[in-house]
């Protein structure tokens, strides 16, 4: 892979505004509910980015924290986010929303394991700073934050904690290698080259 191409994908830190989710086992099915993953494509998930918890009884949007938080893209949550069904449907629609990082008390396995897939760290942090981070976030709804991958740590209002992120997925964000399908493509000329090699390999 060019060193161009290594370098766009390096995810060291994200910057921008955060969005307060509030509560423990929020599942994937609440993400994105089962009835949208018929599409083809990942175009539009965004509108079904926790669609039914977004509206009351009669359709209408409420107050829920993706429908008041338009345009952020630090994604604070509890315990357990992301647990349930192994979507990739559900990591999917969060990017789509605007979602390009997500701090919380803990993540369910395989969501984090498909946020690294997506380029989207997933940071840990106990439950006192994930709190105190959302209380901000609620009270400075424009304020900046900044997620440091590398060195593991969120500054937000002239203040820096600590978080935690998993050493294979700070790896693969920090060094541009965590599209394994683009790691793929921009290397089909090495590939090529050695299936030509392989007596087993058929190149017509």
């Amino acid at each position: 892979m060019s060193d161009v191409a290594v370098d766009e994908m390096k995810v060291r830190r994200v910057a921008g505004t955060g969005v307060p989710l509030r509560g423990d086992d929020i599942d994937t099915d609440q993400i994105i509910p089962a009835r949208f993953l018929k599409t083809t494509t990942w175009e539009g998930l965004d509108e079904y980015a926790f669609y039914d918890a977004r509206r009351d009884d009669d359709g209408n949007l409420n107050d829920h924290p993706f429908n008041e938080y338009k345009g952020a893209n630090v994604l604070v949550v509890n315990d357990n986010f992301g647990c349930g069904s192994s979507r990739e449907h559900a990591p999917r629609a969060l990017a789509r929303w605007g979602v390009e990082a997500i701090v919380g008390e803990s993540f369910a396995e395989i969501f984090a394991d498909n946020c690294k897939s997506l380029g989207i760290p997933a940071a840990t942090a106990d439950p006192e700073t994930v709190e105190e981070l959302q209380n901000f976030v609620e009270s400075n709804p424009g304020a900046g934050i900044e997620l440091d991958v590398a060195d593991e740590q969120v500054t937000y209002d002239a203040k820096t904690v600590d978080v935690d992120i998993d050493e294979a997925m700070r790896g693969a964000l920090v060094q541009g290698i965590w599209d394994t399908v683009a790691l793929l493509r921009s290397n089909m000329d090495a590939i090529d080259e050695t299936a030509a090699d392989l007596p087993y390999v058929d190149s017509r």
